[in-house]
This record gives C-alpha cells, structure tokens and sequence, in this order.
C-alpha cells in the first residue's frame, strides 16, 4: 500500500480537528468509480466544521493499493485493513459495498455512501457544503470532535 498523508503546521492542525472526514473510493482522485471491498484507492478530504465556514473541503490522505490486495473474491480479512485506514472518517463514498462491510463499517462509526460511478467528487463535496439540513451521519460526524461536549453539559445549570 501506498499512503500519503499531509502535515500541516501546528497551529492548522489544530484547526483542522475542528474539521469532519470524508473518504471516497477513486482510483483517480476525481470520481467515485470503485466498490469499497475491491477498492484500489481512497482519498480523504476534511470539510470544515460550522455553517457558513469560508474554507473549502481539503485533500489531506490518499491510498493506493497493490492490485493483489484489491481482490474481493471472499477476502473478508481486507477489510479490516481498510476500515482502519477510514478511521475517524464520518462516511465513505463508493459504487457499492456488500453487507460485511456494511456492518463492519458502521461499527466503525463510518457510514457507508453509494453513488453512481463516475459521480465527481468536487460535486459531492459542495452538495455536503450547500445543504440547508445536513444529512445525520454529517451532523453526527461534526458532534463527534467536540468529545467534551457531555462533560460541558454535565457543569451547566439545568432548569424545567
């Protein structure tokens, strides 16, 4: 496997924690075109958190796989290796995706998107970015990277 991961400065590190993952099963970095399990790449953009937030999405991950490792012909065992990668991603984008990886990824807390092949990603990115109501998995995503939320809640005055 091939994996390219950006660094960023501390200081737009700590910014970009402020930000929901989002993976897409292309092998060109432009469309959705591959099945999750026999997928030979993901690339991984970061939507900024917070309505009207200036910033676009930004490619931060990219991985390639061998093409002896995308072979679906009941190597369950793959899987785990890329839901591993996807970790900490709200949802991953893919032509299809069979019932195993379905569960696994939910138990993941990624959940699982079909597309059409050949769907852009820059259009499903904006289409995230322009919604009036988000979809669950993105408002859930977003709540998930304040882990201190509960423990807020828990200090403040609570009234009837």
């Amino acid at each position: 496997m091939r994996h390219l991961k950006l660094v960023h400065s501390t200081e737009r590190a700590a910014a970009m924690k402020e930000r929901v993952k989002i993976a897409f099963a292309s092998s060109d970095r432009s469309v959705v075109n591959q099945h999750f399990g026999a997928a030979e790449a993901f690339c991984i953009y970061q939507l900024p958190a917070g309505e009207g937030a200036e910033e676009d999405a930004c490619l931060v991950e990219v991985a390639e796989f061998h093409d002896s490792d995308a072979v679906m012909d009941g190597h369950e065992g793959k899987l785990a290796g890329k839901i591993a990668l996807l970790e900490g991603c709200a949802a991953v984008y893919c032509n299809a995706v069979g019932a195993s990886a379905i569960k696994q990824l939910l138990a993941a807390g990624i959940q699982p998107m079909k597309v059409e092949e050949g769907t852009v990603i820059a259009t499903l990115l904006r289409g995230l970015r322009s919604k009036n109501a988000p979809p669950a998995w993105l408002v859930k995503g977003l709540q998930g990277k304040d882990s201190d939320r509960f423990a807020a809640m828990a200090t403040e005055e609570w009234s009837e």
